[in-house]
């Protein structure tokens, strides 16, 4: 990246700290550049003040999280386990972010096209939330902007609001500390009101799930494993499918929501000890009944181990 960027007439820092680098692109932000940064997981954890001031500023950026085993400094292996932190804000406030999740490496390259895109027609950051094995995982790419999935007529001309020196016109501010009578909970609405307009972007995949009485929710590498067995378990008899999610925040609740009554079981699959079941659940309320099955601390389930799971599951009555 540090070699490549100059090569692309683009700007690559090395800074000293994730508490450096988020107010790295924050400054950046606030010109109107088209700024990301990444880590994973406690780095990220670092982060969270500098996007909670993003969000309070509205300022378009991208945040790539690599997760990786925790808590605290864990591992270096593959996790689902900052699911919480990314869809429910793990910095102070009222904020959201816009929650991409990437399950494969063109996926992560295609995603990088679309993060951006929704950060600027939001002016807000967005979150590219992926796995350590898919971090670390070599597939082929193509390399080529993913027209399907860009959002149409979205501005990158920053001049109507970014801090670019105030001549030749008046001066402007971008701020987050508003202190006048109820100035701040005026501007907490307004942001409500663009998170509501951003659940528009909910975006996932369903997988044979036409004549499903069984469903998988996973996302990221879960949903790959969950492909693997649901090869397996249809040819064995059981009707399963499979809904991934892409965007986890807006998580695809109304998709949910509608298919619920036609299905006997809804497993949910994670790399953690069960958070997006927890989406999951809300979703259905007491519809239809929602298992979980995850593994935590750098640990993957198998094809296998998912597929003795699911038939423990999928054959229980009612």
């Amino acid at each position: 990246m540090a070699r490549r960027m100059p090569e692309e007439g683009r700007v690559f820092v090395q800074s000293e700290s994730e508490l450096a680098a988020i107010s790295m692109v924050m400054g950046a932000a606030l010109t109107g550049a088209r700024a990301m940064t990444t880590s994973s997981s406690p780095g990220v954890s670092l982060m969270q003040e500098g996007i909670s001031y993003l969000c309070g500023c509205e300022l378009p950026a991208v945040i790539a999280n690599v997760v990786r085993g925790g808590p605290g400094l864990g591992n270096i292996m593959a996790a689902q386990s900052d699911y919480f932190q990314a869809v429910k804000g793990g910095g102070h406030g009222d904020y959201r972010l816009l929650v991409l999740a990437p399950a494969s490496v063109q996926e992560m390259y295609d995603f990088a096209y679309l993060a951006f895109d929704a950060a600027f027609a939001y002016r807000n950051p967005v979150m590219i939330l992926s796995d350590g094995l898919i971090g670390q995982m070599m597939e082929p790419v193509a390399f080529r902007a993913p027209q399907h999935l860009r959002i149409a007529g979205v501005n990158y001309d920053a001049s109507s609001w970014a801090l670019t020196g105030a001549m030749g016109r008046p001066p402007r501010s971008i701020k987050s500390l508003l202190l006048g009578d109820g100035v701040l909970e005026a501007h907490n609405r307004t942001l409500q009101e663009k998170y509501q307009r951003m659940s528009a972007q909910v975006r996932y995949e369903a997988l044979q799930t036409e004549d499903a009485e069984h469903i998988f929710v996973a996302y990221g590498i879960c949903a790959r494993i969950c492909q693997g067995a649901l090869a397996r378990l249809r040819g064995e008899g059981l009707r399963v499918g499979l809904l991934r999610p892409i965007t986890l925040w807006p998580f695809p609740s109304a998709w949910l929501r509608a298919h619920a009554a036609q299905l006997r079981h809804i497993m949910a699959v994670e790399l953690s000890c069960g958070q997006m079941v927890e989406d999951v659940r809300l979703a259905v309320g007491d519809t239809t009944r929602v298992a979980f099955h995850g593994r935590c601390g750098g640990g993957v389930m198998t094809v296998d181990e998912l597929c003795a799971e699911a038939r423990r599951v999928f054959t229980q009555e009612h």
